[in-house]
């Protein structure tokens, strides 16, 4: 039986599937069928937390009932998402850091210096060209173009 971690992985608790669908049909009507469907990408796991329970009700209630009510599904169960506790990392110049805070300035100017790198496909070919060229003037970093 699949147990759902809600804080601490030690107090994890079994699963029941009627008790969701319950409070899922607070919003809208789903069927235990299609909840067995939306879960079944989490069969692999033994347990799972319970913000994995609310993103598959969140994708449920809006296909069944649109966005104000995912929006207050989501609202009743926020609590289970902690947003502080996670700190963003990004590798910048061969570390890992999370703020540059605590940088110094050389180093702090080596990151505002380097060339960042657009992996945003809705900008066509000659937009990121441009842009590209006009980062490259503003650092005095030679650009060469085809």
């Amino acid at each position: 039986m699949k147990k759902i971690i809600y804080r601490n992985p030690n107090d994890a608790e079994n699963f029941d599937i009627k008790r969701f669908v319950k409070s899922l049909s607070k919003y809208a009507k789903v069927s235990e069928k299609e909840v067995k469907e939306a879960l079944a990408e989490f069969d692999q796991y033994e347990t799972m937390h319970v913000s994995c329970l609310v993103e598959v009700g969140m994708k449920l209630i809006g296909e069944k009932a649109g966005d104000e009510a995912m929006k207050e599904y989501f609202d009743a169960h926020a609590e289970y998402f902690d947003e502080g506790k996670f700190e963003r990392l990004r590798r910048i110049t061969g570390y890992l850091v999370g703020t540059l805070d605590r940088w110094n300035d050389a180093k702090k100017a080596e990151e505002h210096a380097r060339v960042k790198h657009s992996v945003n496909s809705a900008i066509n070919d000659a937009e990121r060209l441009v842009a590209l060229e006009t980062q490259a003037m503003e650092h005095n970093i030679a650009y060469a173009t085809r």
